[in-house]
């Protein structure tokens, strides 16, 4: 049974009225909205009405692109005042490397042209084959927090085998992923600072998840707003004292640290994320995770 799909708590007796039958179905509807947290029925609703926006053929890259720059820019900023500030430079993994405007508008114009020549003509071929069908009601609490860690877990998995494929067949990584290693102090813009090879199959990944799990539209605009968030994360170059490997308890998440190390050692820690999958192949690394005084 799909995650994000409501049990059924009662059945219809039979042999009702039909003044019955709608009184069942108003205390069914009403049981169903008590599950339905007020604040994401409100964020729902608000998408709701803005119906054709969220149906157009350009939303999905909008939203992509959107949400994507406003977690780089903080970081950004942060990259700006690096040199000049010790209290920032004091958390950044790599505090000798400099992000440069040169290397910024490149990582955006490759970030642009890849978007504007592949992922929108892509995401027109989704939205005819697949209309967005927009239910009343908005997902309760536990079920999207449920889906959204699947699908986390799953995009770790997906990645992680891609990743490790990548990096252990020449070819692979010379056509395919070695354009994304060109900066060995990774800085958010090298998030998507990929060929077309990789965006599109971590596209793939990124769509196909939510949809084997028949998440709700909402659900599944919250998981891609948390993988872009962590992906981001994951290459900003700073560790914080609430970054979230800091938060996950036991070491299960890699996060920034773990991250920036693949980038400079290239054969370790392949997942995203998580730290099961490189623990098991035996590619985990780890760093002294102490912040840099």
């Amino acid at each position: 049974m799909p995650c994000c799909t409501t049990p059924q708590l009662f059945t219809m007796p039979s042999n009702l009225s039909e003044a019955e039958v709608h009184q069942f179905q108003t205390a069914g509807m009403a049981d169903s909205q008590s599950n339905v947290d007020p604040l994401l029925q409100i964020l729902w609703d608000w998408l709701r009405n803005h119906h054709s926006l969220l149906t157009s053929p350009f939303f999905p890259v909008l939203f992509s692109l959107s949400v994507y720059l406003s977690c780089c820019l903080p970081y950004l900023c942060l990259d700006m005042l690096c040199s000049r500030i010790a209290l920032v430079r004091r958390f950044k993994i790599q505090p000798q490397s400099q992000v440069t405007w040169p290397e910024a508008r490149s990582c955006l114009r490759n970030i642009f042209h890849n978007h504007a020549c592949f992922i929108f003509p892509l995401s027109l071929l989704h939205w005819f084959w697949k209309p967005l069908v927009c239910p009343k009601m908005a997902p309760d609490t536990l079920s999207v927090v449920v889906d959204v860690l699947a699908c986390l877990l799953l995009f770790d998995m997906q990645y992680f085998f891609w990743h490790l494929l990548h990096h252990n067949v020449p070819w692979l990584y010379c056509f395919f992923h070695k354009e994304h290693h060109y900066y060995t102090a990774p800085f958010t813009l090298t998030t998507q600072n990929t060929g077309v090879w990789e965006l599109l199959s971590l596209s793939f990944f990124t769509t196909l998840n939510p949809a084997l799990l028949d998440c709700h539209p909402l659900t599944e605009m919250l998981f891609f707003v948390a993988n872009i968030f962590l992906s981001v994360e994951a290459h900003s170059g700073y560790d914080f004292p609430w970054s979230p490997h800091r938060l996950v308890p036991f070491g299960l998440y890699g996060g920034a640290r773990h991250h920036d190390l693949h980038h400079r050692q290239f054969r370790v820690n392949y997942a995203p994320y998580f730290t099961h999958w490189d623990r098991l192949y035996g590619s985990l690394q780890e760093e002294n995770m102490k912040i840099k005084k």
